[in-house]
């Protein structure tokens, strides 16, 4: 817990948030609807809130869950649908009037929306991700809000095992902002479980999303929504490692994106651990391509990835699990089984397990063809730690 622990000055350390200029923000489930579907008091103040910012000359993306919520409100009082059918049909129903509420809210302030849907699976050919990216950047140079979603009715896999917490690690790079801000229904991030434990203590300031941290959440969703805090740590630690800060805080407070850009000490900041963020391929690399297999290597090669920025070359390659084609991203990890890095093999599962360990110069030999030095050049390598 020491590397969780709330500096003196962090208040001070925020007020980079009042210089930046383009924003995520993601909103939950849990903070725009209640048991009777979406919540159009609060709908309208988030809209408000994002209004003056907009007006102050920031560039704002929305993230937004709500459909399957919407739905429900739309066929009244139906129970929550279970099965993947039903959630995908209740989605269906719902996007249309999320989306309608949205487009009211912000017409008041003056301003349009763009509805955006979209699933992982869609943008991983490199050329969707960049159209994607160009789309986004022309709505904000219009200034029309972009609102992203989750194609719900299509993506079943997403529906079963994602969350928009990730969609949101996603969209930050596309839309190269500077910061992502996850409203929810909780305040942040605490020591324990507020839900059981009343002294449990609010971290303001996360400045490593490690095992100790990770260790403090549980994968409960919120009342509404299919994400919990663990998903929300693992955003963390995915755009954290990308170079750009992160804060989760209470969607319903009151002016809370307005505290948030101000500075004000609300919610708990994930500090970046890099200097730079990533750019050019390697954002689409870390957030959008499926890890088919994974890599083990030893100390030299971790230092020579983690610390000098180097090629993943088969010398220090221990042990490969999975199997994939070249071409493929893998996981790297380190003798702790932690991972480090990803990035694009050069070579097939078959091939990796055969000139493990091996020197550069024996692998024509082993592999009976002229393959490349590296098995994951630095081009194509994400360091995630």
């Amino acid at each position: 817990m020491k590397k969780a622990e709330i500096p003196e000055d962090s208040t001070r350390s925020r007020e980079f948030l009042r210089k930046t200029k383009s924003l995520v923000i993601k909103v939950g489930s849990a903070v725009l609807a209640d048991e009777e579907g979406l919540n159009l008091k609060v709908i309208s103040h988030l809209c408000g809130q994002i209004a003056s910012l907009k007006r102050e000359g920031r560039r704002i993306t929305l993230v937004s869950s709500g459909a399957i919520a919407a739905g429900m409100g739309k066929m009244n009082g139906r129970k929550r649908p279970r099965t993947i059918p039903e959630k995908q049909a209740m989605a269906a129903i719902g996007q249309s009037r999320l989306i309608q509420v949205y487009e009211d809210a912000f017409e008041a302030h003056g301003y349009n929306v763009a509805q955006i849907l979209v699933t992982r699976e869609g943008l991983v050919p490199r050329h969707r991700y960049v159209n994607a990216k160009n789309t986004i950047k022309t709505l904000l140079d219009w200034d029309v809000i972009p609102i992203i979603n989750e194609n719900d009715t299509v993506a079943t896999e997403e529906l079963q095992f994602t969350d928009n917490d990730a969609l949101a690690a996603l969209i930050v790079n596309v839309a190269e902002a500077d910061a992502l801000i996850c409203l929810s229904d909780i305040d942040g991030l605490y020591d324990d479980d507020p839900r059981q434990n009343p002294d449990a203590r609010l971290i303001s300031i996360v400045e490593d999303v490690d095992d100790n941290i990770m260790s403090l959440a549980d994968d409960r969703p919120g009342r509404a929504g299919r994400g919990g805090m663990r998903s929300k740590l693992s955003c963390a630690r995915m755009v954290t490692a990308c170079g750009i800060p992160m804060i989760v805080a209470a969607g319903r407070h009151e002016n809370v994106l307005e505290k948030i850009c101000n500075g004000q000490e609300t919610g708990t900041l994930f500090v970046p651990d890099k200097a730079s963020r990533l750019r050019g391929r390697k954002p689409w690399i870390a957030f959008t391509l499926e890890r088919k297999g994974s890599v083990r290597v030893d100390r030299g090669a971790e230092a020579a990835i983690a610390q000098h920025r180097k090629s993943l070359l088969a010398v220090g390659v221990t042990g490969v699990e999975g199997t994939f084609d070249a071409g493929d991203c893998l996981s790297v990890r380190n003798t702790r089984d932690e991972e480090i890095a990803v990035g694009i093999s050069n070579y097939d599962s078959d091939e990796l397990e055969k000139i493990c360990g091996c020197h550069s110069g024996k692998i024509c030999e082993i592999v009976g063809h002229e393959g490349d030095a590296e098995v994951i050049h630095r081009d194509n390598l994400v360091i995630m730690r």
